[in-house]
């Protein structure tokens, strides 16, 4: 067995702030072999998103305990049988462990693959297997078969892409979520093309790593709206043509830079009244796509007759409709390129033992993107 230090969340919906609360414990784990099919990883550097934070505050319910965390990479150390990793690889780890077989898989969608999505909800990998073992023989559970906040973990081959050796590891994670889902909203959900106007609402690490890849579509017109300053400020930097201020102002304001609305909105708050806004700042013939979570049981209220009279598009989007093993090797080109420069990001480097504090800035929307490195 592997030892490993793991942050583990025990309950979910303390109150913030978490560096008193302390929801996430690190501790001492340890890691079965890997079975076949499947690989040990250890852990280079992993992603601190609103997906953790929504479990961690209760608005999406998991079993517990579990290893938190789905956004890293890191290096192949150990290949069960039946995979075509070796030692020493590195790899980006992706969400969804797609089987490649189920109907959905074969057309394409690999985001929405039945098994994968089965076995994150049920905290499994995608053999069914749990890994981790504790100090007193309990069996944490998976998160969405990565469990990324741990110095090791095991993983489902099916959640493994190999990537380029010499990109650094606090790079590399972010395309495992914020980048796969942001920059596959825009380029493929949304598929923004030279000339169109668009508009960001949430200017996180998913919103921003849209807005650089909207950018880099050829987008004329770059809104970027956002309650903090601070966040509006860097997306200028990074090529917004204008800023909005987030509120109830805020469609009028898109409106009035568009002429009547953006061709391209993208939502990634996953607040349900900002979705209806970024449906609203839409023009007629133009395509709302929200890639956002909101906590279940969460209803949208839209005018049905815009559906119709309007030609509105509205979409969901899954890890930005990507296809990982095609997708991560492309954005981490585009980024070597100059056109996707994700590394602007990166608002904070952690230690493990400051992952508390961490999601308290996450909550608090201090940072864009923070990542744990070991």
């Amino acid at each position: 067995m592997t030892a490993s230090r793991s942050a583990v969340l025990v309950e979910s919906g303390r109150s913030a702030p978490y560096a008193a609360s302390r929801p996430l414990e690190v501790t001492s784990l340890r890691l079965d072999p890997p079975g076949p099919g499947e690989l040990l990883i250890k852990v280079g550097a992993a992603g601190l998103c609103h997906s953790d934070l929504s479990v961690i505050n209760g608005s999406r319910l998991r079993p517990l305990p579990m290893a938190l965390g789905h956004e890293a990479a890191g290096e192949v150390v150990e290949a069960g049988d039946g995979t075509e990793f070796r030692a020493g690889d590195h790899v980006v780890l992706a969400f969804v462990p797609a089987c490649g077989h189920c109907e959905r898989c074969v057309g394409g969608r690999p985001a929405l693959c039945g098994p994968g999505a089965q076995a994150n909800g049920a905290g499994t990998l995608l053999g069914g297997g749990r890994r981790f073992v504790g100090e007193d023989g309990t069996r944490p559970y998976h998160h969405l078969g990565v469990s990324a906040f741990s110095e090791y973990t095991v993983v489902s081959a099916r959640s493994a892409v190999k990537v380029d050796p010499e990109l650094p590891y606090e790079i590399a994670a972010l395309f495992g979520c914020a980048v796969l889902t942001g920059a596959g909203a825009a380029l493929y959900s949304a598929a923004i093309t030279p000339g169109d106007s668009v508009a960001v609402f949430g200017l996180g690490g998913v919103g921003l790593a849209a807005l650089l890849a909207a950018k880099a579509a050829g987008a004329s017109t770059l809104i970027a709206i956002d309650v903090v300053e601070g966040k509006r400020e860097l997306a200028a930097r990074l090529g917004a043509t204008h800023t909005v201020e987030g509120g109830a102002d805020a469609v009028e304001r898109v409106r009035e830079i568009t002429g009547g609305g953006a061709e391209k909105v993208i939502d990634t708050t996953g607040v349900v009244p900002v979705l209806e806004q970024s449906y609203a700042a839409t023009r007629a013939g133009g395509t709302t796509v929200t890639v956002g979570l909101p906590a279940p049981g969460k209803e949208l209220t839209l005018p049905a007759l815009s559906l119709v009279a309007e030609e509105k598009t509205l979409k969901g989007s899954y890890l930005g409709s990507s296809v990982p093993r095609r997708d991560i090797p492309r954005f981490i080109d585009m980024y070597k390129s100059g056109s996707l420069p994700v590394d602007a990001l990166l608002s904070h480097r952690l230690t493990l033992d400051e992952i508390n504090e961490g999601f308290d800035r996450l909550h608090s929307a201090e940072a864009v993107r923070q990542v744990i490195t070991f």
